[in-house]
C-alpha cells in the first residue's frame, strides 16, 4: 500500500476508535505510519480524508443492506415484501455495524463543528439516496439529479435515519421490518380512501 491508502485505513481506525471529533490529524499519521504532509498531498485537508474514510466505511455497511451472497431476492421490485426484506436487512446492521453508524450520528449533532466534513458528505448523499432507491425498488440506480432519486430517495433516507436514531436511542422499541411495512400500508390506504 501507498501513503494515500495508508492514510484511508487508518483514518478508519481512527475513526472506528475515536469518532470525528476525537480524531486529529497527528492520530491519523501515528495509526497510518505516515506524515503530516501526505494529508494534505492525498487529500487536500484532514476533514477530506476523514470524510472519505467515513464513505468507505458506510460503503462497507451498505453491501450488508443486499440479499446475503449466493441468495437471489425473490421479492419483486417495488414491492411491500421487497420493502420488508430490506428494512430487515437494513435493521441488522444497526448492531452489526453500530460504530460505522454511531459515527452518522455523530456528523448529525455536531455538523457545526464539523463544516468540511459536512460539506463532503452532503455531496455524497446524493449516491447515497440512488443506492436506496435501487434496494427499495430494483433496478439500475437513477442519477443523485433525477426525480426519482431526489423524491423516493429522499423518503428512504429519511425513513433510514429517522429509524437509526430510534433504534441507538431504544432498540426495544424501535418498529421492526414488518411494523413499518405495516405503517406503509396503512399510510397507502389511508392515501387512497382520502
Amino acid at each position: 500500500m501507498g501513503h494515500r491508502e495508508d492514510l484511508l485505513e487508518g483514518a478508519k481506525r481512527c475513526l472506528l476508535e475515536k469518532g470525528f471529533l476525537g480524531t486529529t490529524a497527528r492520530d491519523v499519521v501515528r495509526e497510518s505510519g505516515t506524515n503530516l504532509a501526505s494529508i494534505g498531498y492525498h487529500y487536500g485537508s484532514k476533514d477530506a480524508l476523514l470524510a472519505q474514510a467515513y464513505v468507505e466505511l458506510v460503503e462497507g455497511v451498505s453491501t450488508a443492506f443486499d440479499a446475503p451472497a449466493g441468495e437471489q431476492d425473490p421479492t419483486a421490485d417495488g414491492s411491500l415484501a421487497r420493502f420488508e426484506r430490506s428494512w430487515e436487512n437494513v435493521i441488522r446492521t444497526f448492531a452489526e455495524n453500530a460504530p460505522t453508524w454511531r459515527l452518522g450520528l455523530e456528523v448529525m449533532v455536531h455538523a457545526d463543528r464539523l463544516p468540511g466534513v459536512r460539506e463532503h458528505l452532503a455531496r455524497a448523499s446524493g449516491q447515497a439516496r440512488s443506492g436506496l432507491v435501487a434496494m427499495f425498488l430494483g433496478g439500475p440506480e437513477p442519477q443523485p439529479a433525477d426525480p426519482l432519486a431526489t423524491t423516493a430517495g429522499g423518503f428512504y433516507s429519511t425513513l433510514l435515519q429517522g429509524l437509526m436514531v430510534q433504534w441507538f436511542f431504544d432498540p426495544d422499541t424501535t418498529p421492526t421490518a414488518a411494523e413499518l411495512t405495516e405503517g406503509l400500508r396503512r399510510v397507502m390506504t389511508a392515501a387512497r380512501d382520502a
